[in-house]
């Protein structure tokens, strides 16, 4: 019994740098996005439901990339929209967002690039770096 909570804390502790950054996402709520472009900030939306393996992965690709690089915590605000909540809302619709494990970067009125269900490294990569290299507004 005890080997088994050893493992389980071994196993949390291995994963406690990919929660933290996580953690650093921001969980959707109506106005969170304009008040961030409004501020002049570039944000980085990723759709998703927790049941969705493709999203999943995305967002394992984008924690590894956040943590190599600061530069882009620093750069954009990541935003977390759950898509079983706001599927049918103005977040969603307004942008013409065709599905979960969707993810956006946005500054000011534009949107800078997009990613459909797409989870490579290099195409996420490529889409925050947009975002990382957008000019201040």
């Amino acid at each position: 019994m005890k080997r088994r909570h050893l493992l389980a804390a071994a196993f949390a502790a291995t994963l406690a740098p990919f929660s933290a950054m996580a953690a650093n996402f921001v969980d959707y709520t109506p106005g969170v996005i304009e008040d961030a472009l409004a501020e002049g900030k570039t944000v980085f939306v990723d759709f998703s439901a927790s049941w969705c393996s493709t999203c999943r992965r995305q967002e394992r690709v984008i924690n590894a990339i956040r943590s190599e690089d600061p530069a882009y915590d620093a750069a954009m605000k990541f935003v977390k929209v759950d898509w079983d909540t706001y599927k049918s809302a103005a977040v969603t619709t307004d942008r013409a967002i065709p599905r979960r494990s969707t993810l956006l970067v946005l500054r000011g009125d534009a949107e800078l690039g997009r990613i459909v269900a797409g989870t490579s490294q290099s195409q996420i990569k490529a889409l925050m770096d947009k975002g990382l290299k957008a000019p201040a507004s």
